[in-house]
């Protein structure tokens, strides 16, 4: 990394680390995850920034930490989603009591699929990650998405309906 790429990052920590903290803390509501996530954006960045000339550092900064932190709670969403989708349906007993029981099989195999789906979303198209993410991770609706992201409502829907079709080629339902 060169010299003026080094004072720039640095610059850019001095200036934005503790604010970038805050920003991510409010959206990952850990203050532990939040350092985490805040150092792998700083990362993130450099190895960008080696490759090419940024307009707006910041603003990438935030975007690359905001992406992090979405990337975060959909990882604790879909895991939670996974594990009460694959409980049994028994009206009187406690979730937690079937967690306990559930058979290593059973368990191995939801965390292959979990892993599948992980996998299938770090390896789609940036806007098409990010248009799911933001709604399925943060609730937003395809026309807030459509603002956000600076797009028609029409892209957002390809976006997300994309998004689906690869998380559902690579994962292979197999009930017990």
């Amino acid at each position: 990394m060169n010299k003026a790429r080094k004072l720039l990052l640095e610059r850019l920590f001095a200036d934005h680390g503790q604010a970038l903290l805050r920003f991510v803390a409010r959206i990952v509501k850990s203050p532990e995850d939040a350092e985490d996530i805040t150092q792998h954006a700083y990362l993130r960045l450099q190895k960008l920034s080696d490759e090419k000339e940024l307009d707006n550092p910041r603003a990438y900064l935030y975007q690359i930490a905001n992406n992090l932190a979405v990337d975060q709670l959909r990882r604790g969403k879909l895991h939670v989603d996974y594990i009460s989708q694959q409980l049994p349906v028994d009206g009187g007993s406690d979730s937690a009591e079937h967690i306990d029981h559930q058979s290593p099989e059973r368990v191995l195999a939801a965390r292959q699929q979990l892993q599948s789906i992980y996998e299938t979303m770090d390896k789609l198209p940036v806007k098409c990650r990010q248009a799911f993410l933001l709604h399925r991770a943060r609730g937003l609706s395809y026309s807030e998405i459509a603002r956000e992201m600076n797009i028609s409502v029409s892209s957002v829907e390809k976006y997300i309906l994309q998004a689906l079709k690869a998380c559902r080629r690579k994962v292979v339902w197999n009930p017990y």
